[in-house]
């Protein structure tokens, strides 16, 4: 049997990936099938942690006149209730997992702690990372990063909704955009791709941390980047 390309992963989720076809919220149809992907991982001995967007429900930076801290931390608080809702869901198919938050809320997550983090991976459980990195001004994918540096995890995967790779302008806008296989942090910094943050892109870079970006919506995706299929974008 084919063995997974990689032992442990950061599985960065878009809060509108868990939306669905819904235009805000969550869609429970969508969660129940990336909760089962992610027992597929686990099911290959793969260890899976997770941080999620709150796109779906805020984004601060969208926010014109609020004061940016304020809405950041409003940014944060809505990828916990993402979180719960991915762990409930989890939970449901007897995949055992913890939610850990950078802002603390004992009553329903732990805090982030590293070593338990690791340790929660190592017997297997899921671990969620909530609230972003607890700071204002930074996005989720520089969480995604930050915590697969500190996790060691061998690669992030960015699953996107409605975008399957790295494109060289919006697809959405230009029918002619060109899809890339494969590009290094330099090209995405340079060329400022807009795939993710250039704080999280320099984080990847210098601490050599691999990315696979790729679409969400077709089934099984996520086991599929896993065990070597050649989807999507990888960033190196």
């Amino acid at each position: 049997m084919k063995k997974p390309l990689y032992n442990r992963v950061v599985l960065k989720i878009s809060g509108e990936a868990l939306k669905g076809e819904k235009g805000f919220g969550l869609d429970e149809v969508t969660i129940l099938d990336i909760a089962q992907q992610i027992k597929g991982l686990q099911e290959l001995n793969v260890e899976v942690a997770i941080v999620v967007g709150g796109g779906n429900f805020w984004r601060g930076r969208s926010s014109k006149d609020m004061d940016r801290t304020t809405a950041d931390y409003m940014g944060m608080l809505a990828t916990v209730i993402n979180a719960l809702a991915l762990q409930d869901a989890l939970e449901r198919m007897d995949v055992l997992t913890r939610v850990q938050t950078a802002i603390e809320m004992r009553q329903i997550a732990e805090p982030y702690i590293r070593r338990r983090a690791v340790r929660h991976l190592e017997k297997g459980r899921v671990v969620i990372f909530a609230a972003g990195t607890g700071n204002p001004y930074f996005s989720t994918d520089t969480t995604a990063a930050l915590r697969a540096a500190e996790i060691e995890a061998d690669v992030i995967l960015l699953a996107k909704k409605g975008i399957d790779g790295v494109y060289d302008s919006d697809p959405m806008e230009n029918p002619n955009a060109q899809k890339f296989d494969k590009l290094n942090y330099k090209d995405v910094l340079n060329l400022e791709l807009g795939v993710m943050d250039s704080t999280a892109a320099s984080l990847c870079k210098d601490n050599k941390i691999p990315i696979i970006v790729f679409g969400i919506e077709e089934s099984n995706n996520i086991v599929k980047v896993v065990m070597g299929e050649k989807i999507g974008t990888q960033l190196n």
